[in-house]
């Protein structure tokens, strides 16, 4: 490996890429800090995260509930979906032969006992009967993984309703497959004809199950009882009214200001569905994601999960397949309950209006043509109810800004208060011939070449009649993988990619203040699978640079080794200068501290940097020091090895200049004292 990279200033022959190099590895680095002109202030919003109902983000992962299909409904699945899960249980594909909606299963294989029912349901539009046979049991029952590290006690409810022979009926935690072994039940008396909600407790007996084993949560009738179930839940007894505790905990201590509630499932969103009593709310596709939507979690739970992570509320409204006015009545319901902190209900929050409207991938998309009429009749109602509210318009993406946006600015002044942007991009936009090793280094360069792209998006709004009025809402930024050996949101590849986009935003966050992760549940947040509760390496980047609370920006000159690249990402495939250390410098919340957010993006070295620190006050000579880094950048956190890839803490004292030795593909966040 040559040490010294000199820069080739040839042309890129086309649909060839190429990497340039320049700088000595060898060689420290020298990084000069200093008060910048302006004072710059860092917002703690661009430090946002993201909630959407997918995959298990939502139901599976937050809410607490581990029952699926609880009201035994038809046509929640896309057939993808669908699919998928009888790839993975090709139990269900018997049990569908026999009537049983999916999840559900037969308690044992005694054919056909079981008949779904149309109209007349506790909840929906559907319930099933349960047909008994004289002398056994029968029923049914769902796999589900429990969180039994944490809690031995589960809440089980259903709505029963009595057709003939016996009255009892017992809900029961087994063993996964081996129906004689019951680890707990409770049986109830369900002896009325009319539909009735039974709650019982169910305490498994210590090791019983393992962490991450399923078991079987079972509704079973004896000898030859007929009754129609509906409306099921299985609720771990530490539930924060329906949220689980252990995604929340890891949510607050991540110390994300703000949580934007959206995504394409949007622009289908009724959001009168998911208010009032759970009980009576019904599950519908959610059409986006081909996903059931049960709507148990809905505005009331999303603001409670806001409130108990001390964050407030972003809220995505649907300009897809909705009305301006139902807009302004979401906007009046949430401020009834959202208090200021003058403890008046006035509102002033923040509102998206829609989400990559550009897209016809989008339900209802309004196109080009339409957008800014739409932006303003919504808007125009929602100031009907909220003169003080915030609005942010959907724009489109860096690569294809110009005239979506252009559009959306020839809407009067105060019309909204800021543009978004989205960057979820991967290596699917790579050209085919690539290697990995350039793949790899494009990837991580992306941040680099986004903030050309977003100081012209700033140039498009100067230009315009909303000049120093509308700023920049980054609500969606991830880094997505289809190659195991590439970068992605869930490895230490997808934290290195986060922490040089927070160092961009950062840079940036005079003309971008508002930046949100994708996301606070899986991508590149918390994660729950069979039951236990993780993050990925890119939750820690995020938790570090929140947590240490930056508020002013300071200058940095540095002469970190850079490389330039060509061909690389088609959203971005010439960027230019990217350094392999990246560093921003800030002073803390606090003004106690001096504050360096570091990014080594080389994969293989380690670079040592001279902090020249002069021109600031005296400073103490210890410093504080989180480093996140791992073997590899493909290494991950799963359910089974939840603490691979952590934050690693440590303090060093200097004399003199202060020198640091950034490990390889490592992200590190120091924090220096004023005496």
């Amino acid at each position: 490996m040559v040490a010294l990279f000199v820069i080739s200033f040839g042309v890129s022959v086309s649909g060839t890429t190429q990497i340039y190099e320049r700088g000595d590895i060898t060689k420290a680095v020298t990084v000069h800090v200093s008060r910048p002109v302006s004072n710059t202030q860092i917002p703690s919003s661009v430090f946002g995260s993201f909630l959407e109902p997918i995959s298990k983000s939502t139901y599976g992962g937050l809410w607490a509930d581990v029952i699926e299909n609880p009201s035994f409904e038809e046509g929640l699945w896309s057939v993808e979906n669908i699919e998928a899960l009888a790839r993975d249980r090709p139990s269900l594909r018997r049990a569908s032969h026999l009537g049983l909606p999916v999840p559900w299963e037969p308690l044992t294989d005694q054919g056909a006992r079981y008949l779904p029912l149309r109209g007349n349901a506790a909840n929906s539009a559907q319930s099933l009967l349960i047909m008994g046979l004289p002398g056994k049991e029968t029923g049914i029952r769902q796999r589900v993984y429990l969180p039994v590290r944490r809690q031995l006690t589960y809440v089980a409810s259903v709505y029963l309703k009595h057709i003939s022979g016996p009255e009892d009926v017992t809900l029961s935690l087994r063993n996964r497959d081996r129906p004689d072994e019951v680890l707990a039940s409770a049986n109830v008396v369900a002896a009325s004809p009319e539909w009735k909600k039974y709650i019982v407790t169910l305490n498994l007996p210590v090791a019983k199950i393992k962490p991450l084993e399923p078991s079987d949560f079972a509704i079973s009738v004896h000898d030859d009882a007929r009754v129609v179930v509906d409306q099921v839940s299985l609720m771990p007894a530490d539930n924060l009214d329906g949220l689980d505790p252990d995604e929340v905990a890891m949510a607050r201590d991540l110390h994300s200001p703000l949580v934007r509630f959206g995504g394409n499932f949007t622009s289908a969103y009724d959001w009168r569905d998911g208010v009032g009593l759970r009980d009576q709310r019904i599950s519908k596709s959610n059409v986006s994601w081909g996903i059931p939507e049960y709507n148990t979690f809905g505005t009331d739970e999303f603001l409670h999960f806001c409130r108990l992570i001390h964050a407030d509320p972003q809220i995505a409204l649907n300009l897809g397949s909705d009305t301006p006015e139902h807009a302004a009545e979401w906007v009046k319901y949430v401020n009834d309950r959202w208090p200021r902190s003058n403890g008046s209900h006035s509102g002033g929050l923040l509102w998206e209006l829609g989400n990559e409207l550009w897209g016809d991938f989008q339900v209802g998309y309004p196109s080009l043509e339409r957008v800014a009429a739409k932006t303003l009749a919504t808007a125009d109602a929602i100031h009907r109810i909220d003169r003080s509210v915030r609005l942010i318009a959907t724009g489109a993406d860096e690569d294809h800004f110009s005239e979506w946006n252009a559009a959306q600015l020839s809407n009067p002044p105060g019309t909204f208060d800021y543009l978004s942007t989205h960057f979820v991009v991967g290596d699917r936009l790579m050209l085919k011939d690539a290697t990995n090793e350039f793949t790899v280094s494009a990837l991580l360069a992306l941040p680099i070449g986004l903030e050309g792209k977003l100081k012209a998006m700033h140039e498009q709004i100067q230009a315009s009649e909303h000049r120093d009025r509308v700023r920049t809402a980054f609500t969606e930024w991830l880094l997505t993988a289809h190659d195991a050996e590439n970068p992605n949101f869930n490895n230490m590849g997808g934290a290195v990619f986060a922490g040089g986009f927070l160092n961009a935003i950062i840079r940036n966050s005079e003309i971008v203040p508002i930046s949100d992760m994708t996301g606070i549940m899986e991508f590149g947040g918390i994660w729950k699978k069979r039951g236990i509760v993780f993050a990925t390496p890119a939750y820690w980047v995020l938790h570090e640079y929140a947590n240490a609370g930056p508020t002013s920006l300071l200058s940095v000159m540095s002469d970190s080794p850079t490389y330039s690249i060509a061909n690389g990402s088609r959203r971005l495939p010439e960027i230019h200068d990217v350094p392999y250390l990246d560093i921003v410098a800030a002073t803390a919340e606090n003004g106690r501290e001096l504050l360096f957010f570091c990014v080594n993006r080389h994969p293989r070295h380690s670079l040592a940097a001279d902090f020249d620190l002069v021109s600031l006050e005296r400073l103490k000579p210890e410093a504080t020091i989180s480093t996140l880094q791992a073997k590899s950048l493909m290494t991950t956190n799963s359910e089974d090895a939840r603490d691979t890839v952590t934050p690693v803490r440590s303090h060093e004292t200097f004399k003199g200049p202060f020198r640091h030795v950034f490990p390889p593909r490592s992200v590190t966040v120091i924090a220096l004292r004023f005496q």
